[in-house]
């Protein structure tokens, strides 16, 4: 039976988990997200994200539900400060070189809270040294992270934190997670660590760097983890689907978009067509005779068979046509803004024809949907 149905603008499950995908400066949409749901008393048991992701993941892991969007919105309006909003301007064309123009400046100047350049280069550091291999220092978020997280909520609290990485030297990719070890700010920088603009982070005696270089989703991660029925909001900050490239500008947008979208509408798709699958599954073993139960190979199956209810909605960013495939470190306060107003927009779409959604919570089954533009899109795959 769903739970927290009376307050909540959904029929929740045993689990509500939020997944985070990198993206830098739009992870401010992953703000907008948060918020709206908050709004409408949908509480998370669960946070995963990588490289901002996992950024906004702390923070909201690390604070009461009620401070959790002020703190989030201390974060973006920080590394956002040294650019301010640019009222009035609603020519494209315009936005988009003030847009490139802002991008610029936090490439030359880094972001206050966030980055710096380093002084002296890279070149002149000692080898083989974080210094050596990285354009800025992530000091700065660390002390940021610090102010804003706490760390014992994060560890010790109810909502469940984990941010993936990935190793250098051997290529490994792995998730720390709360449930099996203490966090603390090294994680996340860790997670966010891409080369070779932020520095490569030290977790006991091995490197790490951004966990989007293997995966910029961790969706697979929750599903497997994850034993109960559950309901995924999955906020995606790179479209996988887009329009032909006109220009070199816009080769480099797609080119980005392709490389980090990290097909997740394919991914959920899969998931939730194994849960179906594994279903049928269940149904054909219930009809063996009583002998043919006790074989080991029957008893493999069985354990095998997953057949918890699954719902993900996949929340997409859709850049307005002014962003450029600098979308991703111009933090700009009025791109800021922006970027959050779409993330609750998402969520005023996936409400408004969220009967679909409830009445696949309240019957146990397993769907997919995507929310991109302004409607919730079943994406489910049908099975006999």
């Amino acid at each position: 039976m769903p739970r927290r149905a009376a307050s909540a603008a959904l029929p929740l499950p045993d689990l509500v988990v939020l997944v985070l995908q990198g993206g830098g400066a739009l992870g401010a949409y992953q703000a907008g997200v948060y918020e709206a749901l908050i709004e409408r008393g949908i509480e998370l048991d669960w946070v995963a994200g990588i490289s901002i992701g996992a950024v906004n993941a702390a923070i909201i892991a690390g604070n009461p539900r009620d401070e959790a969007v002020g703190k989030l919105r201390s974060f973006w309006d920080g590394v956002s400060s040294a650019l301010p909003a640019l009222p009035g301007i609603d020519n494209d064309w315009v936005r988009e070189w003030t847009h490139i123009a802002a991008a610029g400046q936090v490439a030359t100047f880094g972001v206050p809270g966030f980055f710096t350049p380093r002084w002296p280069p890279a070149p002149f550091a000692r080898p083989q040294t974080p210094e050596a291999v990285s354009f800025y220092d992530t000091a700065p978020l660390a002390g940021t992270l610090d102010r804003l997280v706490d760390w014992d909520r994060v560890n010790d609290g109810k909502v469940r934190l984990s941010v993936g990485a990935v190793a250098v030297e051997t290529g490994n990719f792995r998730y720390f997670d709360t449930r099996s070890e203490r966090l603390d700010a090294r994680h996340i920088l860790a997670s966010g660590a891409l080369p070779p603009g932020l520095p490569p982070v030290e977790i006991d005696g091995i490197w790490y760097w951004d966990g989007g270089l293997v995966s910029n989703t961790p969706l697979e991660y929750v599903v497997e983890a994850a034993k109960d029925d559950m309901l995924v909001f999955q906020v995606d900050l790179f479209p996988a689907r887009g329009e032909r490239p006109r220009d070199l500008e816009e080769a480099w947008s797609r080119e980005k978009e392709i490389r980090f979208s990290s097909r997740t509408r394919r991914i959920s798709d899969g998931l939730v067509r194994r849960r179906k699958e594994h279903r049928l599954i269940e149904k054909m073993l219930a009809r063996l005779p009583g002998g043919a139960r006790d074989l080991p190979e029957v008893k493999a199956v069985e354990r095998m068979v997953d057949c918890k209810a699954l719902n993900v909605v996949q929340l997409i960013h859709e850049p307005p046509g002014w962003q450029t495939g600098a979308r991703d470190f111009e933090f700009s306060r009025s791109t800021m803004e922006a970027n959050w107003a779409l993330g609750r927009a998402a969520v005023e779409a996936a409400m408004k024809d969220g009967h679909l959604l409830a009445q696949s919570i309240a019957e146990g089954r397993s769907e997919s949907f995507a929310v991109q533009a302004e409607q919730l899109r079943p994406k489910a795959v049908d099975l006999p």
